[in-house]
């Protein structure tokens, strides 16, 4: 048994430790990572990057179907799917093998295992190669995410009921799918099958699909997705999954009460996830769990004395992009900066990355009134911007919400193409706290998909140029 110590150790190397553990080593602390499988953790290897792969393959896919709108004949298309998954699997791994170049560079030790609070500001880790080994640290920094939520009864056998990871690196495509939860990880499941063709069928136990997006954007997207041959039953719940010859017959409990049975071929679970807080020797520290996560101040402090935690296991949202700005934001509380803000997750984009995308920010229109706000809302179409048409994609909205008081925007939101790319610049306006007058002023250029967000705020205050 021997000891090292450090001034910060970090129990996990996903989107979260990393990030912490390099911004840690800028300002000069001495850094450790603990990490049991993969650095870059699943986001890196298992969630963002590889299935963003995979749905790379399925925008090809798609535009290889309409290329005669494009005055172009292809003739006949082979989805080669062992190519397709390591293609992706191969882009996951590049970017692992980069994370690890950085840590180096900033001179972060990394340990391959399994860490554990031990009391007295130690972990004592579990070595991947065999062997013990305890660590002394001022500040341990949890970060060890979040897995697959299941239910009684819909358990998944890596067989015909997948999780994401098996639903990454299938061996041949499904004849018929059935995913059950329509977030932003089940729809992006749905969309990739569905593009190399195979029959869809989401099931969401709420009113409508992608619940946490503004209603209308939600309904847009319904509406798209049913017309990609997708068939959608919101307001439905999946009582059982029992095997049905080489499939899986699932019994389900419509809105209206009735009961229907479906027989699939494979089965997608996307019901959430629930954070990894066990065996980190959380209670005997005196962090507090609730509903599986860690539960944390506002500078991600738990109730322990110098025991933080960021990330998925702290809680949504569950987005790697907030992972890594609490990781930053921790460490740098951790090392005394001035002038510093915790995180504002109000002000969090969130992004699903289907056909068609989608992605927001701040409040909906519904939480904005419910909050009691006077509100101006204002909407652009892509079928009034040349850009969507010159690129064929002239179907989505961009919608945005102001106080109709103070100008302030309160919310963003938007389904079409590239607005995953297109939402940072509405979160840069609300980190800058730019009022519409502002917003109303800025040159966008010419042409550009761009120019809808300028269009759907001069639109909330009557003064739209091209609708």
């Amino acid at each position: 048994m021997s000891e090292t110590a450090f001034d910060v150790v970090v129990i996990g190397g996903g989107p979260g430790g990393y990030v912490a553990a390099i911004r840690a080593a800028q300002l000069g602390l001495a850094t450790a990572v603990v990490e049991r499988e993969h650095l870059g953790g699943i986001c890196l290897n298992w969630g963002c990057i590889p299935t963003k792969a995979l749905l790379r393959t399925a925008e090809v896919a798609r535009l290889i179907g309409q290329a005669q709108a494009f005055g172009l004949e292809v003739a006949g298309l082979t989805v080669k799917l062992d190519a397709i998954v390591e293609r992706s699997r191969k882009v996951a791994d590049r970017l692992s093998r980069g994370v690890a170049y950085l840590l180096k560079k900033n001179k972060v030790t990394v340990i391959e295992g399994t860490g554990r609070l031990a009391g007295q500001g130690r972990v004592s880790v579990t070595l991947r190669d065999g062997g013990d080994e305890t660590i002394a640290a001022k500040h341990v920094i949890i970060a060890t995410g979040a897995r697959a939520r299941t239910l009684p009864g819909l358990e998944p056998d890596g067989e015909r009921v997948w999780t994401y990871k098996e639903a990454m690196v299938p061996e041949s495509l499904p004849k018929s799918l059935l995913v059950i939860g329509s977030g932003a990880i089940g729809i992006e499941f749905a969309s990739f099958y569905r593009a190399l063709g195979v029959p869809v069928t989401v099931v969401e136990v709420l009113e409508r699909v992608l619940p946490v997006e503004d209603e209308e954007i939600s309904k847009l997207a319904r509406k798209a997705f049913e017309a990609d041959g997708m068939t959608i039953h919101a307001g439905t719940t999946v009582k059982t999954l029992k095997p049905a010859g080489d499939g899986v017959q699932a019994t389900l409990e419509m809105a209206e009460g009735r009961t229907e049975t479906l027989t699939v071929d494979r089965v997608i679970l996307a019901i959430g996830i629930t954070g990894n807080v066990e065996d980190l020797g959380l209670e005997e520290a005196g962090v507090r769990v609730e509903k599986g996560h860690i539960v944390v101040d506002e500078w991600c402090r738990t109730g322990a004395a110098g025991v933080y935690a960021i990330g998925d296991v702290a809680g949504p949202p569950w987005l790697a992009h907030k992972a890594s700005h609490e990781g930053i934001v921790c460490v740098e509380r951790i090392a005394g900066l001035a002038g510093l803000h915790p995180l504002d997750k109000n002000r969090v984009p969130a992004c699903t990355y289907a056909q068609p995308q989608v992605a927001s920010i701040g409040l909906t229109e519904q939480a904005a009134r419910e909050a009691g706000r006077a509100v101006r809302i204002g909407r652009f179409p892509f079928r009034a911007n040349g850009k969507a048409i010159a690129l064929g994609e002239d179907e989505g909205l961009v919608k945005t919400i102001f106080d109709e008081k103070t100008g302030e925007l309160l919310g963003a939101h938007m389904i079409g193409a590239e607005v995953t790319e297109l939402i940072q610049g509405y979160a840069i306006a609300m980190g800058l706290e730019t009022t519409e007058t502002e917003l109303m002023h800025t040159i966008f250029p010419h042409p550009t998909l761009s120019e809808m967000m300028h269009e759907a705020v001069l639109d909330a205050y009557d003064r739209a140029i091209h609708m």
